[in-house]
């Protein structure tokens, strides 16, 4: 869409052949994709993730410019530069301190292209955050990956994140995909006394204090950790499908929980079930449900805490062969189970993952950790109700941070309990570890007391099934 409106804009300033219906078309169709707070969705779907920055502001930002003084463009400016300075602040606010981006969504081979928002900020001329700020978070994307051998030993872009890595690739990737990269470098199209380049560079959000905040768009929980620079976030509404459709969990949009630190299980086992970040029933083979599909049912900040909440049918996919990936998940032959409803209370490192079966079911609960690498950070899940049975799964070339990943779980003594709430703490630190916290769950609230001995309450949503 937004290459067709370039060209066409191009071609018009040349006096090639262009065509205004098709424009119109174009900007119409990127009006749909619209969503609260400055966020776009990738289509349709429930598809959140770095096209957002690096697509859907980058390129109205630059066709701004290309149609500067064209009535339609003029007419456009004003609403375009509001969502990019909403947008903005949430994109720092999702930078680690060592400059990492979310490893989270479709083309994370484009790898520094995740800077692209903030220069599309300075280029607009965005006061959202300030010229010190943009140039920060650009600068330590694209440092994020210099310090870790981008480009090669040949100078050369691979299909990967860090070094090459192949299957982070989508089956419409080639080898000059990565070279989308160039969207990180937008900046040096400004000119050298532009602000952005004569201001001293302003901290990250995760560099100043703590990040606890809720996105309603992607329907997600973001936790920032000033004492180890990790971001994360807990997500209750990306699953890169729609609500009520029953496919497998796309590793790369459908999991709980996606950080700047660790990366989803992206090898063939991941893609088959939710075996990180997650939580499951385990059917008579052991196999793992999936949530893709499911409702977003609360989000909410109190204090430095947040909350959410979101419920979907428990189902297992046996996938049609030869679907094409562009991140989504995998329809295929459906058995369905219950309704399961997950909460997470977030303060700091540790999530509070609250769990509740609506329904009976003749197998066990699991709750997986974080995916880490072995002598990285630390990745725990702790029982805090209903979860005594314990354990750690390790999976050869999983992610392309590590050769081996960690991923701790807890699973449920005996058959899942309908209606009753399980609880575990979660925990993703770079920073020693403080004590897990407790909760105390009353018939319309939870209340989490952290080991500072700074307490949480949560509502616990009403459910209307079928609704």
């Amino acid at each position: 869409m937004w290459f067709r409106i370039v060209t066409q804009t191009f071609l018009r300033s040349v006096g090639g052949p262009w065509s205004k219906a098709d424009l119109d078309h174009d900007l119409a169709v990127h009006e749909s994709f619209v969503r609260a707070d400055g966020w776009f969705a990738d289509g349709p779907e429930r598809s959140f993730d770095h096209y957002a920055g690096w697509a859907l502001h980058f390129y109205p930002a630059i066709w701004l410019d290309m149609a500067a003084g064209d009535e339609r463009a003029e007419e456009l400016r004003e609403r375009y530069l509001a969502r990019l300075d909403a947008f903005l602040p949430q994109a720092a606010a999702l930078v680690g301190a060592d400059g990492g981006p979310l490893v989270q969504g479709r083309s994370l081979t484009y790898r520094f292209a995740a800077a692209a928002p903030f220069w599309a900020g300075a280029i607009a001329g965005s006061t959202a955050l300030t010229p010190g700020e943009l140039r920060r978070a650009a600068s330590g994307v694209l440092r994020h990956f210099l310090a870790r051998g981008v480009p090669d030993e040949q100078g050369l872009l691979p299909l990967g994140w860090h070094g090459a890595w192949r299957p982070i690739a989508q089956r419409y990737s080639g080898p000059g995909s990565p070279y989308w990269a160039f969207k990180g470098m937008a900046g040096l199209a400004l000119p050298a006394d532009h602000p952005v380049w004569r201001a001293d560079e302003q901290p990250l959000p995760v560099e100043r204090g703590d990040v606890a905040m809720a996105l309603p768009a992607p329907g997600w929980l973001v936790s920032g950790t000033r004492s180890d620079g990790i971001v994360r976030v807990v997500n209750h509404g990306t699953d890169h499908g729609r609500e009520g459709e029953f496919v497998t969990d796309s590793p790369l949009y459908a999991r709980l929980g996606y950080s700047t630190a660790t990366s989803p299980v992206l090898s063939a086992p991941g893609w088959e079930e939710p075996i990180d970040a997650g939580v499951s029933l385990l059917d008579a083979q052991g196999r793992a449900s999936h949530r893709a599909g499911f409702r977003t049912l609360a989000l909410g900040v109190a204090g430095d805490a947040c909350h959410g909440f979101s419920i979907g049918r428990a189902h297992w996919v046996v996938p049609t062969a030869g679907q094409p990936d562009h991140g989504s998940g995998r329809s295929g032959e459906v058995t369905t189970g219950p309704d399961v409803l997950v909460g997470s209370i977030v303060r700091g490192p540790w999530e509070v993952r609250l769990v509740r079966v609506e329904e009976g079911f003749t197998g066990p609960l699991r709750v997986t950790g974080w995916p880490v690498a072995p002598g990285g950070a630390t990745s725990l899940v702790v029982d805090l109700g209903g979860l005594p049975e314990s354990g750690a799964v390790t999976v050869p070339d999983a992610t392309p941070l590590s050769a081996t990943t960690e991923i701790p779980w807890r699973v449920s003594a005996g058959l899942v309990q309908e209606g009753r709430w399980y609880a575990a703490g979660v925990l993703l630190s770079g920073a020693p570890p403080t004590e897990p916290p407790a909760v105390v769950i009353a018939a319309d609230h939870a209340v989490v007391t952290w080991a500072d001995g700074v307490t949480t309450r949560a509502d616990l949503p009403e459910v209307c099934h079928g609704s």
